[in-house]
């Protein structure tokens, strides 16, 4: 009996995690920006999004020239 329930509790943990992961990417070009709105062109990633959705947006890291 414990056996069965470890199982399943392992089960259920694994199914409950990897539904909640699933999450779509999508790289986009900012087009436009005025005053606090930013216009973003994304492609056919576009149609995955709706009105309301929070998104997390990540910026590019320009590296430093160093030398002489």
């Amino acid at each position: 009996m414990k056996k069965l329930t470890t199982t399943l509790l392992a089960l259920s943990f694994i199914f409950s995690s990897a539904s909640m992961s699933i999450a779509s990417s999508a790289k986009c070009t900012v087009t436009e920006i005025k005053d606090n709105i930013v216009t973003m062109d994304c492609g056919d990633k576009a149609e995955k999004m709706h009105v309301g959705d929070n998104l997390k947006v990540k910026t590019v890291k320009k590296q430093a020239v160093e030398g002489c």
